[in-house]
């Protein structure tokens, strides 16, 4: 089973989708990790303004931070392994992922 982490910047809530103001992107991700969670997927989605200790105790997710900063987040790890850093999934590389995370063959671009 693949294990997806997905590590946020500081955000109102525990997926950004919530306020006046939501970016479509962040819509489109949660949908796609709820997605992947009901076919079987481990999905563990930390904030930072609300789990800072996840941030810490995940040794390349605290080098990120000591290395880039804030600007290394959001943080996608899958298997451990670092997929995106910096942004959010496009169309494509939601596409793949969920490929990806079931099993199938595909091209991941990063």
């Amino acid at each position: 089973m693949k294990t997806i982490q997905v590590y946020d910047p500081p955000m109102c809530c525990s997926t950004g989708v919530c306020g006046n103001d939501i970016d479509p992107a962040l819509i489109l991700f949660a949908s796609l990790l709820n997605q992947l969670s009901q076919r079987g997927v481990k999905v563990e989605r930390y904030n930072l303004g609300q789990q800072p200790m996840a941030f810490v105790q995940n040794l390349t997710v605290k080098a990120l931070l000591d290395a880039d900063g804030v600007a290394a987040l959001p943080l996608i790890l899958v298997d451990g392994e670092v997929h995106m850093k910096g942004r959010y999934l496009t169309a494509g590389e939601r596409a793949a992922l969920s490929s990806l995370a079931s099993g199938e063959s595909a091209e991941v671009s990063a």
